[in-house]
């Protein structure tokens, strides 16, 4: 089987190509917001350095999200379109269960609070325990719109990850059984995506029809909450 991951959640961009036995290539980029220009030209170079043809894809495995809304739409519409083109299915996962995945890869022995940079002084955040029989990180807490104060009240006993960690750590340190992961655990990578594709798959996970599947925005997208909260008569 050949699995073609797709990650466009947050700043990061990039794709896997991996086999039953784990990713056999990987490529990303961070910054500037170029999701759309940048996602084709990489799964072209992945599919190139694994020796495979995207003919040759089984299956899409996309994050879902939530993340920035841009990102997602590119994300998403890009594994659809292949999905669709190619005739296989696609398996969605979120951007916080990408991050916890990489965190208990890495042997992280608590709780993982997976924390995305939302802006607008917000962040999307959901907390999970190890994973369990089916390969994915068991669910705690689901993924939720918060201000980053609320990060706060959270119950001890975890290890923060993701961007939104990152940027607001201090309402995270100082607190006793709350770490803050390093940058390596700052966003959803292409080559976690894609192992945790592979773990649900062996544990039971069912991938969907392409046209089936749908980005997690969890709120409106900036322009039309902007446009929205503007007054009438400012829009006239």
């Amino acid at each position: 089987m050949i699995l073609l991951a797709v990650e466009s959640a947050t700043e990061l961009v990039g794709a896997a190509v991996a086999d039953e036995s784990g990713p056999r290539s990987a490529a990303a980029t961070t910054g500037r917001r170029r999701h759309a220009e940048t996602l084709a030209p990489t799964i072209d170079f992945v599919c190139r350095q694994a020796g495979v043809d995207v003919r040759d894809v089984d299956l899409v495995a996309v994050d879902v999200g939530p993340g920035l809304f841009t990102g997602l739409r590119v994300g998403v519409a890009t594994a659809k379109a292949l999905g669709q083109g190619l005739g296989v299915p696609v398996l969605g996962v979120t951007s916080t269960e990408i991050l916890a995945y990489a965190a208990f890869d890495a042997g992280c022995p608590t709780d993982v609070l997976a924390v995305v940079d939302a802006r607008r002084a917000e962040v999307f955040c959901a907390r999970y325990g190890r994973p369990g029989a089916d390969g994915r990180p068991t669910v705690l807490e689901p993924p939720r719109v918060l201000p980053p104060g609320e990060l706060a009240r959270a119950a001890p006993g975890f290890l923060a990850v993701g961007d939104g960690a990152l940027r607001y750590a201090e309402h995270l340190l100082g607190r006793d059984g709350v770490g803050v992961g390093g940058p390596s655990l700052g966003a959803p990578s292409p080559s976690a995506l894609a192992r945790l594709a592979l773990a649900a798959l062996a544990g039971g996970a069912e991938p969907t029809p392409a046209a089936d599947v749908e980005a997690l925005y969890l709120r409106a997208a900036d322009a039309r909450a902007n446009f929205v909260e503007r007054p009438a008569a400012a829009r006239r």
